[in-house]
């Protein structure tokens, strides 16, 4: 593992050997340079997207048991023609008025607590999660951030600062301090809440000693780049903590939201908490740009009345519309309930081959966002990073899409688009199953 090794980023990413490279791989390196990754030893050339299933440059099928990003189904077509309806009427940006981003505001506030009243619009994750940094710093007058050891927010140099799983040559920012996630398999569950709490108190007091100030804890409320811990009321008491001291609470629900839980709309409400900012992305457009900030009020008040924001594409009207066509699929196919059934299924499914692979240390989830995480030896839980990386490129060449995540790079990442079927579920754990033979 070198320097410039990046977790998030490299724990299942392409490396070419000596004279190796495809031709489009060759030109890709050479006009976007080497920060750019692709995933798998060998990259999958798609050209073509339907529902749960990908199809590559020779028309070979693939199961998408990975993208959020295409969260009601690739190129579901409800989206598509919303998207093009309104990009053949107008497409501009919010200092005009327009009645699409007020309408998919007012949707968006009914799904959230009555306290969170606010929202506000950008492009991806990393410009929203930026966003709440400012509001929570304009609020609070403290700068110091806690963040999970193994967190990631996005790619701006505010967030960047806290996403310690990019590693490389990226380094966290002085004014933020990084506690465990509340790990239900090496922790016992009765206390999770409480050590979580714990860590997290002692991290706002040392911002607060170190002369920072306590501005925000913000957590992934699935904790998906820790390693996909699912246990439910868990943030309640570290929440708690963190306003005690003059904080706030930032749920990043980029990864959790829009009914990927099954049981609820958004992660935080299974911890029996309400967020003071809340920022959502990828699943929002089904692969639009549009992204938001959803905000108390008062928490927001200090940023609204001091800065002028303006966003030129953040909820644009085209954006808009695949933002409101996506929230109708997820009522009309009652995409909730699916994920919830379809989840239950597969978790069963995995956990029935996991009992006699002793390489398969946990199955955990909720809804479809499900973790495998593999060990070298159960009783120890030793993680088994080269073991994860292997399966899921054995998976790849059976054309069954997933990855990696966690701090030993050890736990197969399975969140599929929110259509996945039981029919998928047969697909992907059959080929997981002969994956698995040595």
């Amino acid at each position: 593992m070198t320097s410039t090794f990046s977790n998030i980023m490299d724990s299942n990413s392409y490396s070419a050997g000596p004279g190796d490279a495809e031709p489009l791989i060759s030109a890709r390196e050479k006009m976007l340079g080497p920060a750019y990754r692709l995933f798998y030893e060998r990259p999958v050339h798609l050209v073509r997207g339907h529902g749960t299933y990908l199809f590559d440059a020779d028309g070979q099928r693939y199961l998408d048991a990975y993208n959020n990003v295409a969260s009601v189904g690739h190129c579901h077509p409800h989206v598509v023609d919303a998207v093009t309806r309104q990009l053949s009427t107008l497409n501009t940006h919010t200092r005009y008025l327009h009645e699409a981003i007020v309408d998919y505001s007012e949707r968006l506030l009914t799904t959230l607590p009555f306290e969170v009243d606010q929202v506000m619009y950008g492009c991806t994750g990393s410009e929203v999660n930026d966003l709440a940094l400012r509001v929570a710093e304009m609020h609070t007058g403290a700068t110091g951030v806690i963040v999970t050891t193994d967190a990631y927010h996005g790619n701006t140099a505010a967030v960047t600062a806290i996403s310690p799983s990019l590693g490389g040559a990226t380094a966290l920012g002085a004014h933020v301090r990084t506690v465990a996630p509340p790990d239900s398999y090496r922790v016992p569950k009765d206390r999770l809440a409480q050590a979580f709490a714990a860590d997290v108190a002692a991290a706002a007091d040392e911002l607060v000693q170190a002369g920072y100030g306590v501005s925000c804890l913000i957590v992934d409320t699935l904790f998906s780049s820790d390693g996909i811990y699912t246990e439910a009321d868990v943030l309640g008491p570290a929440v708690a903590a963190i306003r005690s001291r003059g904080g706030v609470f930032i749920a990043d629900e980029v990864q959790p939201g829009f009914g990927r839980t099954g049981n609820a709309m958004w992660g935080f409400q299974r911890h029996g908490v309400v967020p003071d900012l809340l920022t959502t992305g990828k699943p929002m457009g089904n692969g639009m740009p549009v992204a938001a900030m959803a905000a108390r009020s008062d928490v927001l008040k200090s940023f609204a009345v001091g800065v002028p924001y303006f966003n030129t594409f953040g909820g644009n009207p085209v954006s808009m519309a695949a933002a409101a066509a996506v929230l109708d699929v997820i009522e009309n196919e009652r995409l909730m309930v699916n994920a919830a059934n379809t989840g239950a299924l597969l978790h069963r499914e995995l956990t029935r081959i996991a009992q006699d692979q002793p390489g398969v240390g946990d199955v955990r989830g909720a809804g479809l966002y499900l973790g495998v995480e593999m060990v070298t030896d159960a009783d120890t839980k030793a993680p088994d990073r080269a073991g994860a990386r292997r399966l899921v490129n054995r998976l790849r060449e059976r054309r069954v899409l997933l990855s990696v995540c966690g701090h030993d790079g050890n736990v197969l990442k399975i969140r599929p688009p929110l259509v996945f079927s039981p029919a998928d579920v047969d697909w992907l754990c059959a080929e997981f199953e002969a994956a698995l033979i040595p």
